[in-house]
């Protein structure tokens, strides 16, 4: 893998993301036991969360390696000391850094300042370590990605637009519906289509739906946002994912977690025999082994 940081899932090429899936499939079923033996993870953690740390921390376990937790009582990133002093200093100490921030700028610069590799575990723009795990998932479903369908429906949120990209780097047909007013960025869709083919894009889940293999949703009101929330709630009538949405496909259901049962998708569909939810949490680990492995290795 030519990258040095892992902030966007383009930061991969197409033949690269391939490898990464190919090494994930390999690690989770046992044929490759490459070890990361004494080396360390530094992970910064400015917003919380269960899947993020719990994947990363055991990963680095299973690999051979050590993971060091630093929440934001730990750390406050660029108030005690400059940020890029931060990442010199973590640079000089662990082997690798994952972070989970709030500005994408933060972790751009700390994959500047530091001299050692940097994922983007989370930022307020890209979550490129999700799509890792929901491309692994699909590709363990269907037997690859040629010819897979895939509708998200619900906010273009970071979750949505890093999955677009990297829908169109590995050549996943996707449909995109959402609201108007939280519709993805033009320049993410303009990325989607310089890498591959742009999403087809609708404010009609019924439209986005049509033909769909897999239908892909995410919470309506993220993580500091739920000043927002009776406004989101009022805007996204008729995009949740219910019996009724569903009732004409056969589509398999995938959702990043953690769900709002009930607002973007309802607990008969995210129980149902359709839902590959579980599935797609569990690849988090596996994904991320094979990008520490490409990293760290």
């Amino acid at each position: 893998m030519n990258a040095e940081n892992f902030l966007d899932i383009d930061d991969v090429s197409a033949d690269e993301l391939d490898d990464l899936l190919a090494l994930a499939a390999d690690l989770k079923a046992g044929d490759n036991d490459t070890r990361l033996a004494d080396q360390t993870l530094g992970m910064l953690f400015e917003k919380p969360s269960t899947r993020t740390r719990i994947s990363f921390e055991t990963g680095m376990t299973q690999l051979g390696g050590h993971a060091i937790f630093m929440g934001p009582d730990d750390i406050q990133l660029g108030h005690g000391e400059p940020l890029k002093d931060t990442a010199r200093a973590m640079g000089r100490y662990v082997d690798g850094i994952m972070a989970r921030l709030f500005d994408h700028d933060d972790a751009e610069t700390l994959a500047e300042y530091a001299d050692v590799p940097v994922i983007n575990g989370l930022t307020d723009d890209a979550h490129p370590c999700q799509t890792l795990a929901d491309l692994l998932t699909i590709r363990e479903q269907f037997g690859g990605l040629d010819d897979v369908r895939v509708a998200w429906v619900g906010d273009g949120n970071n979750v949505g637009q890093s999955f677009a990209v990297g829908c169109a780097l590995a050549g996943v047909d996707l449909a995109v519906a959402t609201p108007p007013e939280y519709a993805m960025d033009d320049a993410v869709i303009d990325r989607a289509d310089e890498l591959g083919e742009a999403p087809e894009v609708y404010t009609d889940p019924d439209a986005a739906i049509d033909g769909a293999d897999v239908i892909y949703t995410d919470v309506w009101v993220s993580m500091g946002e739920e000043d927002e929330r009776e406004e989101k709630l009022a805007a996204f009538d008729g995009f949740q994912l219910n019996d009724e949405l569903l009732a004409d496909t056969e589509a398999t259901v995938m959702h990043c977690l953690p769900a709002h049962r009930g607002e973007e998708i309802t607990d008969s569909v995210i129980e149902s025999d359709r839902s590959i939810v579980w599935e797609q949490a569990e690849n988090r680990l596996h994904a991320q082994k094979a990008l520490l492995v490409e990293l760290l290795g």
